[in-house]
Formats: C-alpha cells, structure tokens, sequence
C-alpha cells in the first residue's frame, strides 16, 4: 500500500515486533519512510484489530520515538492507515491534536488494497447526546434514604433520575423507578421485610472494602479500583482542586457510547462557572490522554452549544462557555511513561492538567503533584 501510495518514499523500516521499552505494540505495524532529508512516521491498524482507534497514540509514541532515534532526519509528521469504516473516532481526534507539532494523514484501505485519503475536516462527527437531567422518584428517595442512614454509603444520581447506592464504588442497589434494588448479582426489591437484609450487605461490604483491611487479596477489595478512586474525589473534589463546586459532580454526562473505556468521566464546575472534565484512571493506562479528549470533546461540544443549564444541570450555576479544563487523576506512579509523550501533540486550546494522587488514595486522597499539560512533574 506504501508504495502504490507515493512511489518516491523509500521504505527503510518495517516492523510489526513488539517494542516494550519503547511501548509499541505488535499489534499495529509501523513504518519509517525516507526521501532525501525527511521523514515520515507511519502505522496501520489491521482489519482484525480489536481497538483500531488505539492506533493514534501508538502512532504518536512510534512518532515521538523516530524523532529521537533520527536526528539527521525531519520527520514533519504522521500518516495513519486504518479499515475503511472505522476510521471515525481516529479523525475526530486528528482535529483537536496541534498542528504546529505534526502533520497528519489519514488513509482508509479495503480488503483490496485500495488505498483512499480521509479529511479529518469530513470524517468523524459527533455523536453525542445530552439528556435532560431528571430527578429521582420521591418514593424511591424515601428508600434510599432510609437503607443508607447511619452507613457509610453514598446515593449517586444519575441522569435519567435512577439512584445508584455505593460503598466505596461498589454499587449494591439502584432505584429502578418508584422501587429500590438490592444485591451484588441477583436484586430483590428493597421493603420493610427485606430493609435488614441490604443493611446487612451494605455492613459486609464496608467491611471488606476498608482501607486498611486485613485481606486485599478478597475480591470485594480488589474488585472496580477506578469506582473506588470515584468515590474518593466526589467527596474529597476540593483537595484535587479547590476551586472546584463539591456538588452537584456528575458521571458521564453525556456518555461516550460504544466502547469499554475503563475510566472513570466525571463532570463539575468551579466557581467561575468554567465546567472541568475529570478522568480518573487507578492503573497505567497509555491510551489515558486520548480517551479523555473522547470525553472532554463532547463535553465542549454542548458548553458552545449553551445545552448544560437548558437541560436541568448544575442548578443555580451560571455556566461559562469558556472550553471545559481537563483534569487526569490517578495514583502518581501509575501515569504512564508515554502520557507526556502523548499530551505533547494536543492543540494549546485544550486546557489540560495532570493530578498524581498518593498511593495510599484509598485512605486519604493526597495530592502529590500538579502537572500542567506536557511538563514533567516537578
């Protein structure tokens, strides 16, 4: 497909092996190509890739790392190749990376080799939609609150005016209309013969998710680490940054559909009115700062649209249009080493902060440092 594309490039790396020093997956084969003095950085997601939109921050770390192999060489950029259909979600995202750091291309390909370009400019729209905020059904609420009184669990509301009951991030029941659910895996409808039941399961899992629990190999510990650190920054949201409104924060709002994420997209707003997009992640995670731009784009999308205060969020809060800030909150050792790497190409517009938290998060949420955009932490 290379050399169909542009003859005139000379092909002087081809690979498709695995890299871990430098985090480069097997997965997505990656080539350099030459003319004269310049270079280019390229990689394909294959049409049985899993993930095709990973391919973008592989190919920003393939990209970044031929930079500093290649001194003699200048490589304006990178081209991507990715299943026609599927290219989508990868030029949504081309459009919000810098174009003063890079230059890049998008190409399809079919299961005949033939090679097209995409504009990023017409390709990727934006599917996205923002509920109505609801609330909860008073009956309902008269359950909720009678199951979490004296207990350490927390109601979350979620837009479509369901309650989710948690213990740190555990969620053991939900309101399903006028009616409460309670279990881990098989529910029974909450009432007065059943009320000490769930108070009971509410008591094991307290138990068993303590900070300093005796056992943190049991899987009711071990088990939604990412729900855990939720919990954690909703009722501790001003020691990330205490600019920040302590309610209302939500969850997902609105959701990003169709793929399993594994962060956690929370939304608030300080006291300027300015909304922050925060993702938390509790493990390394190289594909971090791209999922959450997948978030904050949409997010940004209803601020300039004015569509937060029409559909019944943050009540009483005069909403800024201003661009959302970016916040991504994990344990401090757990960023991942190509998480600056990545953050380098994103456009200047995106208001993007790094927050490492201590390693004992579950414990007390501590901040350890502060990192704005791409800088190392001090």
């Amino acid at each position: 497909m290379l050399s169909r594309l542009d003859p005139s490039w000379i092909v002087v790396d081809l690979t498709s092996e695995a890299d871990l020093e430098h985090s480069l997956s097997p997965v997505y084969p990656r080539a350099l190509l030459k003319k004269g003095s310049a270079g280019r950085a390229v990689i394909a997601a294959a049409p049985d890739t899993a993930e095709p939109s990973g391919v973008l921050s592989f190919g920003l770390v393939w990209l970044d790392y031929l930079r500093k192999r290649e001194p003699r060489l200048t490589i304006d950029g990178l081209s991507l190749f990715l299943p026609k259909g599927q290219e989508s979600e990868t030029a949504l995202r081309l459009r919000f990376l810098s174009p003063l750091a890079a230059r890049y291309d998008l190409f399809t390909y079919g299961e005949n080799g033939l090679v097209e370009p995409a504009d990023p400019m017409d390709n990727g729209n934006l599917n996205t939609r923002l509920d109505v905020f609801r609330s909860p059904e008073p009956r309902a609420e008269y359950w909720i609150e009678r199951l979490c009184e004296r207990s350490e669990a927390e109601a979350v509301v979620n837009p479509d005016g369901s309650v989710s009951m948690r213990l740190r991030g555990v969620e053991f029941a939900r309101s399903a209309g006028p009616e409460v659910l309670f279990g881990l895996k098989k529910r029974a409808l909450l009432h007065d013969g059943t009320l000490s039941e769930a108070r009971r399961l509410c008591s094991a899992l307290a138990e068993a998710r303590r900070d300093d629990s005796g056992n943190r190999e049991h899987p009711l510990y071990r088990t939604q680490p990412e729900r855990w650190l939720e919990s954690q920054v909703r009722t501790r949201i001003g020691e990330l940054d205490a600019t920040l409104r302590p309610s209302p924060v939500y969850g997902q709002v609105p959701a990003v559909a169709g793929t399993e994420r594994g962060v956690i997209d929370l939304l608030a707003a300080d006291t300027c009115g300015r909304l922050t997009v925060l993702e938390l992640k509790a493990s390394a995670d190289l594909h971090l700062p791209l999922q959450a731009l997948d978030y904050w784009i949409r997010v940004n999308w209803h601020v300039e649209r004015g569509e937060f205060t029409g559909r019944g969020y943050f009540p009483g809060v005069a909403l800024t249009r201003d661009p959302p800030r970016l916040l991504l909150v994990s344990p401090a050792l757990e960023f991942h080493p190509t998480t600056e790497t990545i953050l380098r190409y994103f456009s200047p517009l995106i208001p993007v902060e790094r927050i490492g938290v201590a390693a004992d998060w579950r414990r007390d949420l501590r901040v350890m440092f502060r990192s704005l955009g791409a800088a190392t932490p001090d």
